[in-house]
């Protein structure tokens, strides 16, 4: 007896499926439009393809899947899903959707919008593959002007890009923040110019874009980051000040772990967020369905 399986085809499992989800061969017929005849003609022929029973017809008048049945069944669903969806993605291309989109945004982006727009996306491109880049300041601007970067969620650029579009999307409030037990927090930050006198915590970027520009630096003793979960722990340690996107802070307030400082020599910090794209590559419908998700949310 051989061991090796036949090759069903695609006509056959949606058969298998039919019958599965109408709960019988007459109910497979109807649906598929088809005689009930040639529904269990399909189902003979599968299971003599693949050398199993998938169904049990003589214990009970309706047809119950075998425990190989039930295995095969998982697979041929996963088939015609698989199948599916490259017929929708080739329709999409066929109507100019894009096959892939790349995104990159600012670390500052409130994760509840960033959240809130993939979630949409998915929904309403499910055959579009996504890639996101995190990042901080120019260096997301960088990523849209080599090209790696479809669209980019951007904060503020100090200098004109000729090469793009951008659009204003509100922004996040900056908060200053520390330990309770640092020496800021205990004073209350009341002191003018008490806070030059501590260590900042700075975040910065890898892209020329923006080097050597500053953001909301208050005095000259500052460590720089790239990370902003770096800065995040070491603001709880206590290892320096800094400012804070407010909603990544609001829990850690709340809870006593940082306090807000109340610092004379610091503004209401609001950090702009501008969307953005090269003018030579306009977005494709993907796209500009997460441009506009985005400023639907200012």
């Amino acid at each position: 007896m051989s061991t090796t399986p036949g090759t069903p085809s695609f006509a056959q499992l949606q058969v298998l499926l039919a019958v599965v989800d109408a709960g019988s061969f007459a109910g497979a017929a109807r649906r598929l439009n088809r005689a009930t005849s040639a529904i269990t003609y399909a189902i003979d022929n599968l299971e003599t393809q693949l050398g199993l029973p998938l169904f049990d017809r003589v214990a009970t008048r309706k047809p119950e899947l075998t425990q190989a049945g039930r295995a095969v069944l998982a697979e041929a669903r996963a088939v015609t899903h698989g199948v599916d969806m490259l017929r929708a993605k080739v329709k999409g291309l066929l109507e100019g959707l894009e096959a892939e989109v790349s995104l990159a945004v600012d670390v500052m982006l409130p994760t509840a919008r960033l959240v809130d727009a993939l979630q949409g996306f998915q929904t309403t491109f499910p055959t579009v593959q996504l890639r996101l880049h995190v990042e901080t300041l120019g260096a997301v601007t960088q990523l849209v002007l080599d090209g790696t970067a479809t669209i980019g969620v951007s904060g503020p650029l100090n200098v004109a890009i000729d090469e793009t579009e951008s659009i204003a999307i509100g922004g996040v409030q900056l908060v200053p923040v520390a330990a309770p037990f640092h020496p800021l927090a205990r004073l209350g930050g009341q002191a003018r110019g008490a806070a030059r006198e501590h260590i900042q915590l700075v975040l910065t970027d890898r892209s020329k874009l923006t080097e050597g520009q500053d953001f909301g630096v208050v005095g000259p003793k500052t460590w720089r980051l790239a990370d902003l979960g770096a800065k995040h722990a070491l603001l709880l340690a206590g290892v320096g000040w800094g400012s804070m996107p407010a909603p990544m802070v609001k829990g850690d307030i709340e809870a006593g772990r940082l306090v807000e400082l109340d610092l004379s020599d610091w503004w209401a910090a609001i950090y702009p967020l501008r969307i953005l794209h090269r003018i030579d590559s306009p977005p494709g419908p993907a796209a500009q369905w997460l441009i506009e998700r985005f400023k639907s949310q200012v």
